[in-house]
């Protein structure tokens, strides 16, 4: 029986706290019970439904891989280190999970608007032995056309909104939904930008500007 793998990511647009990478793999017979159980692009569910799916996933799931990638390593691949930027940090990701979970086809939701590039990259991470005989899907909305997918997206984004979530309670704090549109993260940032550091992606513009901000601040203050 063939074993696809779906990977897709959440939290890459966030200013704050990590992003997720996560692959979900199944047999293909297993595609109709992912339709009938209602799965589908985490972005059209509600957090609740995603919850309930998220655990239905991983029981039925041949393999589930899961990546954190927090704040610094995210700024690190976006000012160049190592020749990396975000697109190629989750080709990264994507090759570790692939090279792990080693299925017959894998299925990737591409973040880069150059597939081509893209794909050549990945592949250039991957184990000789899996390059032979693995089928590769990469296009731009994998995880609305493919259940492989739209699985791994609901694990992800349960994962990052975990994380939100468990940052509140342990530091009393609220964040809201991390992106810097959110009123709610942008007061957050603006309060407690100094007080937690490493929650925080430096490399982002509104990250940035409060940092400048607060330097003129404690200049002045001076």
């Amino acid at each position: 029986m063939t074993l696809t793998l779906g990977i897709d990511e959440a939290g890459r647009g966030p200013c704050v706290a990590s992003m997720f990478i996560v692959g979900t793999m199944f047999e293909e017979n297993q595609l109709n019970i992912l339709a009938k159980l209602g799965v589908k692009d985490s972005k059209m569910l509600t957090h609740e439904r995603r919850i309930k799916l998220d655990k239905k996933i991983r029981e039925i799931a041949k393999g589930i891989k899961i990546i954190k990638v927090e704040p610094k390593e995210i700024d690190d691949a976006v000012e160049g280190k190592d020749g990396l930027n975000l697109n190629w940090l989750e080709a990264v990701k994507q090759a570790e999970i692939i090279n792990e979970l080693k299925p017959d086809r894998v299925i990737i939701d591409c973040p880069s608007p150059n597939i081509k590039a893209y794909t050549s990259f990945l592949k250039q991470r991957i184990k000789p032995d899996l390059l032979g005989k693995t089928e590769f899907i990469v296009e731009h909305k994998a995880d609305q056309n493919f259940l492989e997918c739209s699985s791994a997206s609901i694990v992800a984004k349960v994962m990052r909104n975990q994380e939100v979530s468990d940052l509140e309670k342990k530091y009393g704090i609220t964040i809201g939904s991390g992106y810097p549109s959110d009123p709610m993260t942008q007061k957050f940032l603006k309060e407690q930008y100094n007080n937690y550091p490493r929650l925080f992606r430096k490399s982002w513009l509104p990250s940035k500007k409060q940092a400048k901000e607060q330097k003129q601040k404690s200049l002045a203050d001076f």
